[in-house]
């Protein structure tokens, strides 16, 4: 069985890390290299840098910025914001990433997912979901959440594993920010249908969300933001917490 993952997320604008709720109203939560260094520290497991304006200002993730983190971590580091092509995701291998994320890239052009994973690997190819429930259907967005396709989720996560996606990062929109909890319902569905590992991400608050997404789904890793930034939870705390709750963390 594969081990339970903490995995702090950064969100990139402009060089600094921000937080918002239901992917609006964003705010300063601090400097991306000084918060990967304390949460290498604190004993995550992986880190997640998403430049989250890079495919609405059609411009490329910052290479530099991607250097100068990885040059302060030992743990696995993805990245993802505007990559659409083979070389995209070189330079930022040679940077330092060790996987890459991609999303509205890929929903425009799934054969990117299976060009990537030749190319590089499966191992490190994650394609990113970002899903809200509408109209009684789970629905996939793209561009930082601002436009819906008309792709419904569970579709979507079986084509990106026949496509040899290596992972995915399942994003619930209408959890994103709230600290109400996981949405264990999506993320129930989506790891129970795919073999891939997912990793459960929007609505974690408190210690018990952790342990509510690892006993009731499959989720093999849980991602979280604003609590880590604002030191609202410690992750030395939670894992231990995890622990003695006999969840098998990393």
């Amino acid at each position: 069985m594969l081990k339970k993952r903490i995995i702090p997320c950064l969100d990139i604008k402009d060089g600094t890390t921000v937080k918002g709720v239901n992917f609006e109203g964003l705010v300063d939560a601090g400097n991306p290299i000084e918060l990967a260094k304390r949460y290498e520290i604190e004993g995550a497991d992986e880190l997640v840098f998403l430049d989250i304006t890079a495919t609405i200002e059609e411009r490329k993730t910052f290479v530099e910025l991607v250097k100068d983190i990885a040059k302060e971590l030992s743990i696995p580091f993805t990245v993802g914001g505007g990559i659409s092509t083979v070389e995209d995701v070189r330079k930022l291998l040679e940077a330092g990433a060790d996987k890459i994320s991609i999303n509205s890239s890929a929903v425009k052009n799934p054969k990117l997912i299976s060009d990537l994973s030749k190319e590089f690997g499966s191992q490190c190819i994650v394609v990113a979901i970002d899903t809200r429930f509408i109209n009684d259907c789970d629905w996939v967005f793209i561009k930082g959440g601002r436009e819906q396709t008309s792709l419904k989720t569970l579709d979507w996560a079986k084509k990106a594993e026949e496509l040899r996606a290596g992972e995915i990062l399942l994003t619930s929109m209408d959890g994103d920010g709230t600290k109400k909890g996981f949405d264990l319902r999506i993320t129930k569905l989506i790891s129970e249908s795919i073999n891939i590992p997912i990793i459960a991400s929007g609505g974690a608050g408190k210690i018990i969300d952790f342990e509510d997404v690892f006993n009731q789904t499959k989720a093999t890793g849980a991602l979280a933001a604003s609590i880590f930034h604002f030191g609202e939870l410690g992750i030395n705390q939670l894992k231990e917490e995890l622990k003695l709750k006999k969840l098998a963390i990393r």
